[in-house]
């Protein structure tokens, strides 16, 4: 296959194949007037093309704030499809064509980008993750089933030395990953420098004692030179694992990192909501985490079951089992990221996290369901490693733990989600 197709969900008042041509021309070779230079040679070798029309409904009032007005709105899904020659595999150019200026047409009173099926030449011309989930348990000297992970909580406030102490506490309560909040990289009162050695004196200290190596994802979220420079850091006090925001850092960004970089890269997707919140408007995750997985991310956020946040569970679902799919149907490296289940997270959400998945390469991160448990944070962790062994025996949580126990304490302290997966 040598061309790249996307599925718009578009609303329009001027009608759905006009719409479509217009956006079609926009992200092409065409303007608002057709230009002396753009020959029927060039369209056929350079144009995009509408490939499908699905009709979904109509309208009497726009969804978005729109210039153009009808006595109708039609919706419906759109199919386009561009030449691969048109921009090659850069990433940065792939989004800036298939998620650029068409949001701002005034023929569109509604648009999102809801797919997107790359050629196989995206999958074999791009790094993906370097580790993945098999790579992330290496790190940790073959660790098995899923890991059971948590954030540095408050997110803001506490200083390097005081980070390093509850760090101690974690990784003493027998934690498999700690998380730095996407709100903590490199501010005045705690610098990266200095939270870095602190957090790092401890884990390699544990590590010593123990044998546990316990990834910690240091939040090296910054300008690409100084992201750099976090990265050297770290490899100077043995941390092997580099935390980014997605978004804020951009493909080019996190290609940077991905390249630069001998750790472990764990994606958070902080801002995503501008993306995905509203139904006519924005990019799906099914897009965009193609994206990040091939720029090179290992583990990346997909919210969490039951959660705190606007998602219902069947989109977390479809996200968690997104990363682990192709990123091109046609070929190529897999590129298969570890999905990371956080927000609200407790001992019920783990036998489903899994059942969805039907593997354990995923993270479960858990921040009140840990510290909040009533023996503390060793017994939070506790909890969760018995439902995760719950879930891959296959019994019910309900069944499998015993009175006083970490696993009924917990049951006892958190509310069991409605779950619809």
């Amino acid at each position: 296959m040598t061309r790249i197709y996307a599925t718009y969900d578009i609303e329009t008042p001027v009608g759905l194949e006009r719409a479509a041509a217009v956006l079609a021309g926009e992200q092409s070779t065409g303007t608002f007037v057709r230009l002396a230079a753009e020959t029927d040679e060039l369209r056929a070798r350079s144009a995009a093309v509408v490939e499908n029309i699905e009709p979904t409904g109509t309208s009497k009032i726009p969804s978005l704030p729109c210039r153009k007005s009808g006595e109708t709105y039609e919706r419906g899904l759109v199919t386009v499809s561009w030449p691969l020659g048109n921009f090659g595999t850069s990433l940065p150019t792939l989004l800036s064509t298939l998620a650029g200026n068409l949001f701002e047409l005034a023929e569109l009173s509604a648009i999102r980008l809801v797919s997107m099926d790359l050629p196989a030449a995206f999958a074999n011309d791009h790094p993906g993750p370097q580790f993945g989930a098999a790579g992330t348990r290496s790190f940790m000297g073959g660790h098995e089933g899923p890991l059971i992970g948590t954030i540095i909580k408050p997110s803001i406030g506490l200083s390097a030395q005081e980070t390093g102490d509850l760090v101690r506490t974690l990784v003493e309560a027998g934690i498999d990953f700690i998380k730095d909040d996407e709100l903590q990289a490199n501010g005045p009162d705690c610098p990266f420098d200095d939270r870095l050695d602190a957090v790092m004196q401890v884990i390699n200290d544990h590590a010593d004692k123990t044998g546990k190596t316990v990834p910690y994802a240091a939040n090296i979220t910054d300008e690409i030179d100084q992201m750099k420079r976090n990265l050297d850091k770290m490899q100077s006090v043995g941390a092997d694992c580099a935390m980014v925001c997605v978004s804020s850092i951009g493909q080019a960004g996190l290609r940077s990192v991905r390249d630069h970089s001998a750790a472990l890269i764990h994606g958070h997707r902080a801002g995503w909501g501008v993306y995905s919140r509203s139904p006519d408007i924005g990019i799906s995750f099914e897009v965009m985490q193609k994206l990040w997985r091939l720029a090179g991310v290992d583990h990346l956020h997909v919210n969490g079951l039951g959660n705190k946040f606007t998602e219902d569970d069947a989109t977390v679902a479809h996200a968690a089992r997104s990363v682990q799919k192709p990123v091109s149907d046609h070929g190529g490296p897999t590129h298969a990221a570890m999905p990371v289940y956080s927000s609200g997270q407790t001992i019920w959400q783990v036998d489903p996290a899994r059942r969805l998945l039907g593997n354990d390469d995923f993270i479960f991160c858990a921040g009140g369901g840990i510290m909040s448990h009533p023996s503390g944070p060793a017994a939070g962790v506790i909890s969760l490693r018995q439902a995760a062994a719950a879930a891959q025996q296959g019994i019910p949580i309900e069944d499998f733990a015993t009175t006083g126990d970490p696993l009924s304490q917990a049951m006892a302290q958190f509310r069991r989600p409605e779950i619809k997966v």
